[in-house]
């Protein structure tokens, strides 16, 4: 019996076939792209509302909401601990000890899921602590503070409780405002305003790339922020000794999650005004959100 020759593909049908599937690999990363970006802007919301019910929880035992930092520091996070099951960790650290004492360095060194949002590549600024992607907005959440939800009178539903920002990611080179921020002494906080951090960030100095670099820490741009910059200003934010200064939440794109005072938590674009901005992160003030909330 007569055999025949098996043909195979020429170099032309595998160049064919080749180019066909990289056009459909072409096609196809963007939508895998926008289903990983949805699916962490997801996650990073589910975080936000725990945090929300954890405050909550700890509000119905303390009878108030916990303080955005206290003398020797700490922040809010850390006693929200055990509200988010993670109540070991809240047994390891001495409250008596400020952060920075070597007694807290195991708790200190501890990645918390919850207080990572995962649409940011960064891990943190400093390797050996626990970094947060969340910030408290610091007019409900400061030195000792003991806000009551009785004392929102905006309205619960109309007042920034905290909301998601990117890591510092270590540098002290003025690269990125989203990544680095100017720092400054606790005297300049009288003299600082919105623009204060132009020149220095244009000139290079005073820059700190350390926002967020421990969810233990309460302090300005560690802990809390206060939206005296829009969100993702181009303008630098400003710490004053870690007392308080200028801040903008900054994202990766065009949505910021926050959470507000009632629980709830909302998709923010990136392009809401001033005004409104303003307006949602005072507690009291009496003024009301604009149309673009």
């Amino acid at each position: 019996m007569r055999k025949h020759p098996r043909r195979g593909f020429t170099l032309f049908q595998l160049l064919i076939v080749l180019a066909i599937l990289l056009i459909l690999l072409a096609l196809l990363l963007p939508a895998v792209q926008k289903v990983r970006a949805a699916a962490a802007r997801t996650q990073s919301i589910n975080n936000l509302k725990q945090l929300g019910l954890a405050a909550f929880n700890y509000h119905d035992t303390n009878n108030a909401f916990p303080s955005g930092v206290d003398d020797k520091h700490f922040s809010a996070a850390s006693r929200l601990l055990p509200y988010i099951e993670q109540n070991n960790l809240y047994n390891l650290i001495n409250f008596k000890k400020s952060i920075d004492d070597k007694a807290n360095a195991q708790a200190r060194g501890t990645i918390v899921k919850v207080f990572l949002s995962p649409r940011d590549p960064v891990l943190g600024a400093k390797p050996e602590w626990g970094a947060t992607n969340y910030l408290f907005n610091d007019q409900g959440f400061f030195l000792n503070s003991k806000l009551k939800v009785t004392g929102i009178t905006d309205g619960t539903s109309n007042t920034v409780m905290d909301g998601e920002t990117l890591k510092g990611d270590g540098k002290t080179k003025a690269v990125d405002v989203k990544r680095q921020h100017v720092l400054l002494k606790e005297a300049d906080l009288k003299a600082t305003g919105p623009n204060t951090g132009v020149k220095y960030f244009k000139d290079n100095k005073n820059i700190a790339g350390d926002r967020c670099a421990s969810w233990m820490d309460g302090r300005f741009l560690q802990g809390t922020f206060n939206g005296r910059l829009r969100i993702n200003d181009e303008r630098p934010d400003v710490s004053c000794g870690g007392v308080s200064g200028v801040s903008a939440l900054r994202s990766f794109d065009a949505i910021v999650p926050i959470g507000m005072f009632d629980g709830s938590v909302r998709a923010v674009s990136t392009k809401v005004s001033h005004d409104t901005w303003k307006a949602v992160m005072t507690p009291t003030a009496g003024d009301i959100p604009g149309a673009d909330w």
